[in-house]
């Protein structure tokens, strides 16, 4: 008996370190970690509380564009895939031009599109959060651009993330199946 009960706790923990081994593989870190995207393209909004006025704007990573005293510099973008669930995250750093004609750095951190309000940058006269990320975009990139390789020129109106069009027809306001849909 005691024979039999040694050679299940052997398999037992055979089978446990197995099942160990390959969640480890598939799980770096303990956490789920789900491929992510790096786009070349984030899109901001900003708010001008003076005017009222909400700009929605594209930045190619690593360029730095004006928006009011603000300047918006994101330095990576991430997604996930369709078939995962939507998780857009961004690094960017803000600097405000004083008065005096000085740059000082408001904010540096991590921006999550789910939530705007987490850390979105609040300034007295501007307010700037992410909204997504793009494989491309309408504006073209600067010269000098080195960051993610941008998947095309995108038309006005037109998703870089939809897919290509098949020319199934699914009708309007009809989306199409993921492709685990089948």
């Amino acid at each position: 008996m005691a024979k039999v009960f040694e050679a299940k706790k052997t398999a037992i923990r055979l089978c446990a370190s197995v099942a160990l081994a390959a969640i480890s593989a598939v799980i770096p870190g303990g956490a789920v970690q789900a491929e992510k995207i790096e786009n070349p393209v984030a899109v901001f909004s900003g708010l001008d509380k003076i005017t009222g006025r909400i700009i929605s704007f594209d930045v190619y990573i690593g360029e730095t564009v004006q928006f009011g005293a603000l300047q918006v510099t994101p330095r990576v973008c991430h997604t996930r895939p369709q078939t995962e669930s939507p998780l857009t995250t961004g690094f960017v750093q803000v600097d405000e031009i004083t008065l005096n004609n000085e740059v000082r750095r408001i904010f540096s951190g991590w921006m999550y599109a789910a939530s705007p309000g987490l850390h979105a940058v609040e300034h007295p006269v501007y307010d700037i959060w992410l909204t997504n990320c793009k494989l491309a975009s309408t504006v073209p990139p600067p010269e000098d651009y080195d960051g993610p390789p941008i998947k095309g020129v995108v038309a006005e109106g037109e998703d870089p993330l939809a897919g290509p069009d098949d020319g199934v027809e699914t009708g309007p306001g009809i989306p199409r199946k993921k492709p685990f849909q089948g």
